[in-house]
């Protein structure tokens, strides 16, 4: 199943006048401040399928204030309820390395099970079942009124958890993304995503997705956000790039606490 809006590379969040990397207001690079929880609630739908739709949690708790760890899980409805899945049960841990004025990077890694029960189908019952694992970095600027950000994440993926053969899948998660903050109570966010496999069989087997949010800060811990998203898809065992059909649209509430 291709990605949906809600799960891409964009967490969708509002703008606040302190523009800080430990407080929720829209810059990519948030990070949770020691002992503060957050949690942010998403439901978006597939950027090629608007039937399709997933309502994401993500939930997460600052140790310190350079070390957060977080679960994350996607529940996606097909076909009117006739086809649905629990996806990505994902356990992660971001730890900042860098914190020198506004010059950000941390240490990111997380372990996936997708689905968690999955791909189901009533009467049917079939699962099917991948497990990931994560490790990365990003890293960028945070100014006054606007973030820059770049991540590059690698994953290996197989049908067991530590089966490290290479029948698996090798992947790089390679994306920019940024934030403009235009007032005290808006922001605006937009970010791409490139996802590329370095197996031989993969035969250049790739994506993008690009995502454009708008966001409202309901006060300096709350927000609420609306956005869009497309992608480009490596098709023909890799000859060509095709557009995906539509748009993929979603909302986000987010906490921190």
């Amino acid at each position: 199943m291709k990605k949906l809006a809600l799960t891409s590379l964009l967490a969708v969040v509002a703008a606040s006048g302190a523009h800080a990397a430990n407080v929720i207001d829209g810059n990519p690079l948030y990070l949770p401040g020691q002992n503060h929880f957050y949690s942010e609630t998403s439901l978006g739908s597939h950027s090629d399928h608007f039937g399709t739709w997933g309502l994401n949690e993500d939930f997460g708790y600052g140790i310190t204030d350079r070390l957060a760890v977080n679960v994350s899980t996607t529940v996606v409805d097909e076909q009117s309820f006739n086809k649905w899945s629990w996806n990505e049960m994902s356990f992660g841990t971001k730890f900042r390395v860098l914190d020198m004025g506004g010059w950000k990077a941390d240490l990111v890694g997380a372990y996936t099970v997708d689905p968690f029960w999955g791909d189901h189908e009533p009467w049917l019952d079939k699962d099917y079942t991948n497990y990931t694992w994560t490790a990365g970095v990003r890293g960028g600027y945070v100014g006054s009124w606007w973030t820059v950000a770049a991540h590059a994440l690698f994953n290996y993926e197989n049908t067991e958890s530590f089966n490290w053969d290479d029948d698996g899948a090798h992947f790089w998660k390679l994306g920019v993304d940024g934030q403009l903050v235009l007032c005290r109570h808006w922001s605006l966010l937009a970010g791409v995503e490139y996802t590329g496999y370095t197996d031989s069989w993969a035969h250049n087997a790739g994506s993008w997705d690009a995502q454009l949010g708008a966001n409202l800060n309901i006060d300096p811990t709350k927000f609420i956000g609306l956005y869009v998203s497309s992608g480009l898809e490596h098709k023909n065992n890799g000859s060509s790039w095709e557009i995906e059909d539509g748009f993929g649209f979603g909302a986000k509430f987010g906490i921190d606490f």
